[in-house]
């Protein structure tokens, strides 16, 4: 036996694999082996995770957990018409185009249907069928009730009438606006709905009414007028007012909006041609001014 097998174990020393370092500040620290190498599974040390700290020392970031929906949400329809209308690109032919989910899938599935796959044919006859159906069904419900609403406000205007009411307001739509074609199964409102649409009506037929009067004091300025000049004119403010009369006619049919030269327009006409002469008069109707000159001549 030699003096190192009769001396034991040695003691393992600094330096040497699985040795400790004792000391003051690093009581059993490791010490890092010569030859250790980095690589697959052997991350160096200072990347390692310690023992009692957290991977993550920030915590989960805030809102990351799902939360469930409440119970007004409905989250999966939501979700679900996001992704059918989110738009992806598709080949066309000879071209890339850009169209919705839902519109790929259906164009996909019509061609299957063309060339001859009894299930998207069948698939396919039931989607048109059920959009027809419900496309059907809400026609059906709105003539109904554009026929009953008619009914109820001939017969309140009616009793109005009887009853000589007159400080109300008419209904919007008015019913004699509301036409129906029972061949067709349409409904057309040919007046206001709304009471922005009633004030943008007003101003039009107040419009229409201009042009009338205007139109009508060159007519008869035109009777006695023998200047060739002012008669040229004249002429030239007829063809003016008959062709705006026309424009607004498209607008303002003639049935629901006539528009004579009564009483009362003959009386406007006539106090505007009082204080002025047939030219100047004409010229105030063509810019507009006739309403506020007509009225201050008839309060005179």
């Amino acid at each position: 036996m030699t003096a190192r097998d009769k001396s034991g174990p040695s003691e393992p020393g600094p330096g040497k694999p699985g040795s400790r370092a004792l000391g003051p500040g690093n009581r059993g620290a490791l010490v890092a082996r010569p030859r250790y190498e980095v690589g697959y599974g052997k991350p160096p040390e200072d990347t390692r995770f310690r023992k009692g700290q957290s991977g993550n020392p920030r915590g989960r970031p805030k809102g990351a957990k799902s939360k469930l929906p409440a119970l007004n949400e409905e989250r999966m329809k939501n979700i679900i018409l996001e992704e059918a209308y989110r738009t992806i690109t598709v080949r066309d032919g000879t071209r890339n185009i850009t169209v919705p989910i839902a519109r790929a899938v259906l164009r996909s599935l019509a061609v299957n249907a063309v060339k001859g796959q009894h299930r998207s044919q069948r698939l396919f006859a039931e989607l048109l069928a059920g959009v027809e159906t419900a496309n059907k069904v809400l026609h059906d419900a709105w003539f109904s009730t554009a026929v009953d609403y008619k009914t109820a406000w001939d017969e309140e205007l009616q009793r109005r009438d009887r009853a000589q009411i007159t400080h109300l307001p008419p209904p919007l739509p008015h019913p004699d606006h509301i036409q129906f074609d029972m061949n067709r199964g349409t409904v057309v409102i040919r007046g206001p709905k709304t009471k922005d649409e009633k004030v943008r009506y007003d101003q039009a037929y107040g419009e229409l009414r201009r042009l009338v009067i205007l139109r009508e004091i060159c007519r008869d300025a035109l009777v006695t007028e023998e200047d060739p000049e002012e008669r040229d004119d004249l002429a030239h403010y007829v063809d003016f007012a008959t062709n705006n009369i026309a424009r607004y006619r498209t607008v303002l049919p003639e049935d629901l909006y006539p528009m004579e030269m009564d009483a009362k327009l003959r009386a406007e006409m006539r106090a505007l041609q009082k204080k002025w002469s047939p030219i100047i008069a004409a010229d105030m109707a063509a810019d507009g001014g006739i309403d506020a000159e007509a009225n201050a001549v008839q309060e005179e």
